[in-house]
């Protein structure tokens, strides 16, 4: 937008007239103060301003627009008689006008310096929000590469720890070899075996996450009994974690559709976090229903919970929870994961948390095929 400033109605009428017809968009003011106020609210690529006014005159409007980081942008052409002398052309420039046009105005020779200026203007913008993009795009790399530097320290340490315990474990059991002590081998191998398991999930998350990085993750859908499944898994969950409850509210009749052993990795993720971060002897509650042709499952623990911040971003790849790093082993990738899951399913996958009460994890897929969808009537 330009703006005319001039305390001449006549020519403020001629300029305008002129601008508009050449499909500018024109505003006006016939004086300083007024200039300045319109300038306070509203962003103007050019000033056209008369240097001979009553009160404020150019120079001091010119002046006082300098000021303004709102426009620091805007070019300024200065109006003045033919007889102008040097020392005025030369303040003109100083209080920040860029050009001047001699009374009476040639309008094609205006034309011609508001188009260069507002060819000046577009590129000066476009070459502002180019530098703006590669700013942005540099901070994108350095971040992208500490999150780099930092999951290859994690996962190395995180390698290294079931490593050093199968190692330990081994040197343990030659020594209970040599005392044919049966018992004492039988456990220590089931604590080798403990530490191999670590060492596999770690190594599939891995690999599940180079797999979604190169478009690879592959998924067998098929429809299957998705109560089965959970019947099972929270029979080897219980098994395994004796000291929690694990409480199945919900069921869900006849079969779904979707990758079985993905939903399974799913359900598997959020079930062990739940016991991760919950205290030992409390209850985890499990529940599955059907909800307007979709499922819905959910894991709920009383635990140490989170703030909305952490929520906002636990799914986020490699985003691990500063505060409970040191006391809960983890890549920061399992939820990432368990998200590209649910995403290729078509569903939705979030939680709910308060800080120092728990946290429920969700997920809800459809029922059936996108074909077999289709139908399905409309609950």
């Amino acid at each position: 937008m330009i703006l005319i400033v001039d305390d001449s109605p006549e020519n403020i009428i001629s300029l305008k007239k002129v601008l508009e017809k050449n499909d500018f968009e024109v505003d006006t003011a016939s004086s300083g103060e007024e200039a300045l106020k319109k300038i306070l609210k509203k962003s103007y690529v050019l000033i056209i301003l008369d240097v001979q006014m009553p009160g404020m005159d150019g120079f001091e409007v010119a002046e006082a627009v300098s000021g303004y980081s709102k426009a620091k942008e805007t070019a300024i052409i200065f109006l003045s008689a033919a007889t102008a002398n040097v020392n005025l052309i030369t303040r003109g420039y100083s209080s920040g006008g860029l050009d001047y046009i001699s009374k009476p105005v040639d309008m094609n020779i205006l034309l011609l310096k508001v188009k260069t200026f507002y060819r000046i203007y577009e590129q000066s913008r476009a070459l502002n929000e180019m530098q703006k993009a590669l700013r942005e795009e540099i901070e994108f790399r350095k971040e992208a590469e500490r999150k780099k530097d930092e999951f290859i320290s994690i996962a190395s340490h995180e390698l290294k720890t079931p490593m050093t315990s199968i190692k330990g474990y081994i040197q343990l059991l030659e020594k209970s070899l040599d005392k044919n002590d049966k018992e004492t081998i039988r456990a220590r191998l089931h604590k080798v075996q403990n530490q191999i398991e670590k060492l596999n999930v770690l190594i599939a998350d891995l690999l599940d996450i180079s797999k979604i990085e190169s478009g690879k993750l592959k998924f067998n859908k098929q429809y299957f009994s998705f109560d089965n499944l959970l019947e099972h898994l929270i029979e080897v969950m219980q098994q395994s974690n004796p000291q929690v409850k694990i409480v199945k509210k919900g069921s869900v009749d006849g079969n779904i559709f979707g990758d079985e052993m993905r939903i399974e990795q799913v359900i598997i993720n959020f079930i062990t976090n739940a016991i991760k971060y919950g205290p030992d002897g409390e209850e985890i509650h499990i529940n599955s229903e059907i909800r307007d042709n979709e499922l819905y499952f959910s894991v709920k623990d009383f635990g140490i919970g989170m703030s909305e911040e952490h929520q906002q971003k636990i799914f986020e790849k490699f985003y691990r929870i500063e505060e409970t790093s040191e006391r809960f082993q983890g890549l920061g990738i399992g939820l990432y994961i368990c998200q590209e899951i649910i995403d290729r399913h078509k569903g939705k996958i979030g939680a709910h948390s308060v800080l120092g009460e728990g946290s429920e994890f969700y997920f809800q897929i459809p029922l059936y095929s996108e074909k077999e969808e289709k139908k399905q009537p409309q609950l």
